[in-house]
């Protein structure tokens, strides 16, 4: 879990292939592919990650904390990446611009700048990074927060994997 453009989706796809693990994407379990990032109905995606997470080998990238008990229950571990903002923005604003296919990416999108999106980054991740030291304390599975580029690093290495 994480911010917007911390790199859950790339750490997911390099933990699964380093595990042979699937690996899962929320974002493109919770919108419609072909869209612009138009959301699923509530039911659809709820049914789509409780058959994700029925499964046995997975690792799964993505927020809807409302469906993360679920998560929880299922997993073997938990990572919570929280980079700095402005390194969230930067990336958010690269992506847009100058990459596209990207890991977690909508298949048949393409991002586009977007205010609702800079407005997340900004107010709702300030929110959310009041919860996240709560959420880490009530995690009893091996846990992991990252705060930073270098810490990131570090992990990628110490854990044998590659972006």
């Amino acid at each position: 879990m994480g911010p917007s453009n911390s790199g859950k989706s790339t750490l997911a796809d390099a933990i699964a292939r380093s595990r042979g693990l699937d690996p899962v994407h929320l974002d493109q379990l919770h919108h419609l592919p072909n869209t612009d990032w138009v959301p699923r109905p509530a039911d659809e995606f709820t049914a789509l990650h409780q058959e994700v997470v029925a499964g046995t080998r997975w690792v799964v990238e993505g927020n809807y904390s409302r469906l993360f008990p679920q998560r929880l229950a299922r997993a073997t571990g938990f990572i919570l990446l929280d980079i700095p903002t402005s390194l969230s923005l930067y990336r958010y604003l690269r992506r847009c611009w100058f990459e596209s296919g990207r890991k977690g990416g909508l298949e048949g999108g393409r991002d586009s700048v977007k205010w609702s999106m800079i407005q997340h980054i900004f107010v709702t991740t300030r929110a959310n990074r009041r919860r996240y030291p709560a959420m880490l304390d009530s995690v009893t599975l091996p846990n992991a927060m990252i705060s930073s580029p270098k810490e990131l690093a570090d992990f990628y290495q110490s854990n044998g994997l590659k972006r």
